[in-house]
């Protein structure tokens, strides 16, 4: 067996360097301070001084880690970074004098870097809550400064332009004290005076004038809508109550037409049968007509046209003969007269020795006049003539054409009639007529007028059927025979 008294002095030397690391850890554990994350550690005592500290007493600051701290030679104490806050409340004057009391609030805290927390600690180490009250000066001394150059207006209108500046004013001092403002708000702005009452009072009526000006025309509006509505609902029960009329009107005339439809379908039947009829009957007498116009008038039509040619073509004949032997008398006639007018005029000279110049020559004025007679009085007879045959020619083509035939028998008794009206004129020895051959015209015009007056007379008689020959026209006044 091993002696065990061998290892003794091993186990001895374990058990020594364990309980030294142990002790030695009690220790450091004991001496090493950690700094936590919102405080800053102030070792004082056997240190050495940093660049931030160095002006002023020699001390160590630290944030964020831990530091070996040896009891009875070094100190250590915690400077709190945590977040405070002062409340405000300060009665000021604004340049207007008028007097306000301005509330509000500052956030602040001890800077994060060392010559802040430097500052802060030489003034507040070990007496933190008196940061509050020196705080609380430093703004009011600020605040009362700057509403001193401000009115009430800019104060309630710019609150944000305050703080600015009571911040700025106040940072340098705060600086000193190791201090940091976060924020400063103003959070009432009281009024003792009641000048920011009175000012408000006419942005007020102005607000109320608008609101109820607002208001009574939105109850306008609202009433024109509901109006609108109202009409717009008036509307559409009109057209529904004319539609219904109009449907029930439309159902009442199918009505009747169902219960008329029987009938009115037999009428119209009936109808179509008619029409049918109609256009059968049609159909005949178109037929007979076509028949009649091709074996009846057609012929007839053209007989006519033949006989009525024939006629015309004769009648120009006639009228073209009489009119050759009016214009061969009427130059006989003429010249007659011219012969026997020299022949006058020959004898009057001769016998103006023995006997007047004016009987010879009224004797041969006479004979002229009278050979002129005759010829004009041949002329117009186988002019008469003429015409006569042509309208006998064309009443036998008409037929039944009565206003013909009259024509016909006028024209056929012209020239008994002119002779009946020129026969008293054969019985004058000698014929002395005024003005000369003006004289004699007038007397000639006015036996055809007394013929022209005896017409209507003598057709009168040839439709009643008689004899117009009978009775002679009646004799023309005798002209004034010298």
């Amino acid at each position: 067996m091993p002696d065990v008294s061998a290892f003794f002095p091993l186990i001895a030397i374990i058990v020594g360097v364990a309980i030294v690391v142990v002790a030695v850890w009690l220790a450091t554990k004991l001496m090493w301070k950690v700094a936590e994350p919102n405080e800053a550690l102030i070792i004082s005592g056997l240190t050495r001084g940093t660049l931030e500290t160095r002006e002023g007493l020699d001390f160590k600051i630290v944030t964020g880690k831990g530091a070996l701290v040896v009891p009875g030679l070094q100190t250590v104490r915690a400077l709190s970074l945590t977040l405070n806050e002062t409340e405000l409340k300060v009665s000021c004057v604004t340049s207007q004098g008028i007097q306000v009391v301005v509330e509000g609030v500052v956030i602040y805290k001890i800077g994060d870097a060392p010559p802040f927390i430097a500052n802060a600690a030489r003034r507040f180490l070990g007496q933190q809550p008196k940061m509050q009250s020196q705080v609380y000066n430093v703004f009011e001394g600020h605040l009362r400064s700057i509403i001193g150059s401000m009115t009430v207006e800019e104060i309630i209108r710019e609150r944000d332009k305050l703080g600015s500046q009571v911040r700025s004013a106040s940072g340098v001092e705060m600086e000193k004290l190791g201090l940091v403002v976060d924020s400063l708000q103003i959070k009432d702005l009281q009024d003792p005076t009641g000048y920011i009452q009175n000012i408000a009072k006419p942005h007020i009526a102005r607000v109320k004038m608008e609101a109820r000006i607002a208001e009574a025309t939105r109850n306008r509006e609202a009433a024109e809508k509901e109006a609108e509505a109202e009409a717009l609902i008036a509307d559409a029960r009109s057209i529904s109550a004319i539609r219904q009329s109009l449907a029930l009107a439309n159902a009442e005339k199918a009505k009747a037409n169902a219960a008329q439809a029987g009938p009115l379908a037999d009428a119209t039947a009936r109808q179509q049968v008619v029409v049918q009829e109609t256009e059968v009957a049609k159909l005949e007498a178109g037929r007979e007509e076509q028949k009649l116009q091709t074996t009846v008038r057609k012929p007839a039509d053209a007989k006519a046209y033949a006989k009525r040619t024939e006629a015309e073509g004769q009648k120009a004949a006639d009228i073209s003969a009489a009119e050759a032997l009016a214009r061969r008398t009427e130059l006989e006639a003429q010249a007659n007269a011219r012969r026997t007018e020299l022949q006058a005029q020959a004898n009057a000279t001769a016998a103006a020795a023995t006997a007047g110049a004016t009987r010879l020559t009224g004797e041969a004025e006479a004979a002229a006049t009278k050979a002129r007679g005759d010829a004009a009085a041949s002329a117009i007879k186988a002019k008469a003539l003429a015409e006569a045959d042509g309208i006998k020619a064309r009443a036998t083509a008409l037929g039944t054409n009565q206003d013909a035939v009259i024509s016909q028998q006028l024209a056929e008794t012209m020239p008994a009639i002119i002779a009946a009206a020129a026969e008293p004129f054969a019985h004058i020895g000698q014929l002395s007529v005024l003005n000369g051959g003006e004289g004699m015209n007038r007397m000639i015009g006015g036996i055809l007028a007394q013929v022209g007056d005896y017409l209507p007379t003598l057709a009168a008689a040839l439709r009643n059927g008689r004899d117009p020959t009978r009775r002679p026209p009646p004799h023309p006044r005798t002209p004034d025979a010298r």
